[in-house]
């Protein structure tokens, strides 16, 4: 999806740069701020359409803990750190907050998958980083670890991403002479789980 450039000014996590974000944003995200995707098992669970804040939050409540739930313009998986549904708000469905968000967990998936082919700083490698990057916000894993829980490897050279005169990045997947190994975890599969424990059960 296109993303207005103002929008990543105002809302974006400053770590990354502003073709990281809109590279990222326009691979795994939606045009509706209401977006939700909810996954069971191997099976995508068909949930009604929502048309105000409140409708979604309540579709979002219902699910989390059960399945794993995906929501606003950056697909953010919801229920990290949340022991309790009521803990959620409708902050993650206002775009702007959903891609402050989305893009502080993006960068330190992003970090993790850089520290693991070294920090290298070739710009031809950069690409295909992202790309794994971005699979592994898809799987929720990377190297069989969940990367929204693995600790942040801290900060690391972002601005190789973006060209001097501030072009977006090369293509994904240009020829490398470092080899990458993805993860096979399906997406249905990733660990975004909700401790749920002494909460009554919600209907699926």
């Amino acid at each position: 999806m296109p993303i207005d450039a103002d929008l990543i000014h105002r809302c974006a996590d400053p770590s990354l740069t502003p073709a990281i974000v809109e590279t990222f944003v326009k691979t795994v995200g939606s045009t509706d701020p209401l977006s939700i995707t909810v996954r069971s098992g191997n099976r995508i669970v068909l949930v009604p359409a929502t048309k105000t804040p409140d409708e979604a939050l309540a579709t979002i409540r219902a699910h989390v803990g059960h399945a794993v739930v995906r929501a606003g313009i950056t697909q953010y998986p919801v229920g990290i750190g949340i022991k309790d549904p009521s803990e959620i708000s409708t902050d993650l469905l206002d775009a702007c907050s959903n891609l402050r968000q989305g893009t502080a967990l993006f960068g330190k998936v992003w970090r993790i998958v850089l520290d693991w082919y070294g920090n290298p700083t070739d710009d031809s490698v950069m690409p295909l980083v992202l790309e794994d990057a971005i699979e592994a916000w898809k799987t929720g894993t990377f190297e069989g670890s969940s990367v929204f829980t693995t600790t942040d490897p801290g900060p690391s050279k972002l601005s190789k991403m973006e060209g001097e005169n501030g072009e977006a990045p090369p293509t994904a997947g240009e020829p490398s002479r470092m080899p990458t190994k993805k993860s096979t975890t399906l997406p249905n599969e990733a660990e975004i789980r909700v401790d749920l424990s002494g909460i009554g059960e919600h209907a699926p």
